[in-house]
């Protein structure tokens, strides 16, 4: 009898253990995966925030207005601050990237300090013209390269925690394609001289509160329902949960999951369980849908979540992904701060990302002015280099964070094209954009 209760009792204790064993590999499974998204979430960030910093350089060179030179140049300063902070965010402490780190500080203090002073009693020299020139090239080096490294990253399904397993162990001998990745970057640095720019402080802004949400609060269950319908191919048992802490600008639930090489993410608001940010990271093989197709595909992903008064106004293909910017349209009149981008894999159209966070940010309906000046007064303030090809009125917000009406003229220049913003009411050069219809294509091996 004694016998069968010690055998009893030492089964259910390695059935105990096996359960607490089981779920502290869940647990340790969750943080790792956490872990990896808040990496491969900074480096896809460094990646666009680097891309846009270029294209805000070479749009600062193109701008004819001294007024709107220095709110473009405040903006510089602002993408150099975060592409800085998401260098931060990898773990690259081990790895020299110091020469890098130097540039975007360099780029940053000079914008900042150009951005503060009257460049009506002081325009920019032209010293200053061609270090700026300078920049926006060697910007465009560290762009490309970090290019290569994101699409061996998303082809090859690399792994940010072996980079960090490797710069820890001292891996030397191990060939890490994002460590070389990021050494190629750094060696592109080593030709960078720097300019005769004086030096500055620089402060930091904060993200608009997202005050538009509507809706009923929803539950855990709910949220892992809503989550499933995004995530294709993953049911309620295959998600991990987690909900924002104390702070968060709105309150979230965040779903994640690996399932084979395929891993992704969904930010969904507790308050009407919308949909703020979808990732989903998978091998994307040839292209079987043209970027046309792939925008159809795009648009009803966003009639799932109602968002049927958008219009298309951008679309890029990266590798065998198309990536598409739609904005809220009304009476014919584009309203650029309600935004959606989506992201489609063109080799079947499933959705890879969604981000309508400044949809939900700014969505409303005021009532704006009417136009001050006519189209043709608007066109006379466009730079004549220019060649203008379309014109629409469109809605932006300038550097004070009001709501601006314009009349957006889309232009061309050598091989370049560039988007205009003129206000409607006193004619002054609002915004410079540089659109890019082809992504060049890269390696995927160093």
């Amino acid at each position: 009898m004694f016998r069968w209760i010690t055998i009893t009792v030492l089964a259910i204790t390695i059935i105990g253990l096996g359960v607490f064993g089981y779920k502290e590999h869940q647990e340790k499974n969750a943080i790792l995966l956490q872990a990896e998204n808040n990496y491969q979430r900074a480096f896809h960030e460094l990646t666009y925030d680097m891309d846009l910093l270029h294209d805000k350089i070479g749009a600062t060179l193109a701008m004819n207005t001294r007024a709107q030179i220095s709110p473009q140049l405040a903006e510089i300063w602002r993408l150099t601050s975060e592409a800085k902070s998401n260098v931060g965010q990898l773990p690259l402490t081990l790895l020299p990237f110091n020469k890098t780190e130097e540039f975007l500080s360099n780029i940053g203090e000079f914008s900042y300090n150009t951005s503060v002073r009257d460049l009506e009693k002081k325009p920019l020299t032209e010293e200053e013209i061609k270090g700026l020139e300078a920049l926006y090239k060697q910007s465009g080096k560290i762009k490309d390269e970090l290019r290569q490294v994101q699409s061996m990253v998303l082809s090859e399904n690399l792994r940010w925690m072996d980079v960090q397993l490797a710069l820890a162990t001292s891996d030397e001998n191990g060939d890490n394609t994002i460590i070389n990745g990021f050494k190629t970057v750094e060696k592109s640095m080593e030709g960078y001289h720097e300019t005769n720019m004086q030096t500055g402080i620089a402060s930091t802004g904060s993200k608009e509160e997202l005050n538009k949400i509507k809706g009923e609060k929803i539950t855990k269950e709910q949220a892992k329902e809503i989550a499933t319908k995004w995530l294709k191919g993953v049911d309620k048992s295959g998600l991990t949960l987690t909900s924002s802490g104390k702070g968060a600008k709105v309150d979230t639930f965040t779903a994640s999951y690996q399932k084979g090489d395929t891993n992704g993410y969904i930010d969904l608001t507790k308050k009407g369980g919308h949909p703020l940010t979808v990732m989903i990271s998978r091998t994307v093989k040839e292209p079987k849908i043209s970027l046309y197709k792939g925008s159809e595909k795009a648009k009803s992903y966003l009639e799932r979540i109602d968002l049927t008064d958008v219009e298309l106004v951008e679309s890029n293909q990266y590798e065998h992904v198309g990536v598409y910017r739609f904005v809220y349209s009304k009476d014919g009149i584009r309203h650029y701060p309600d935004s959606v981008r989506v992201k489609v894999a063109l080799d079947n159209g499933d959705l890879l990302g969604l981000t309508a966070i400044d949809y939900y940010s700014h969505h409303d309906n005021e009532a704006l002015k009417e136009p001050a000046i006519s189209e043709e007064e608007a066109r006379e303030k466009v730079n004549p280099s220019l060649e203008i090809r379309e014109q629409h009125l469109s809605v932006i917000e300038n550097e004070a964070e009001e709501q601006v009406l314009c009349y957006e003229f889309l232009t061309t220049m050598d091989d370049e094209t560039y988007r205009i913003f003129i206000n409607a009411w006193d004619g002054s050069e609002e915004k410079v954009e540089i659109l890019h219809s082809v992504e060049p294509k890269f390696k995927t091996s160093l």
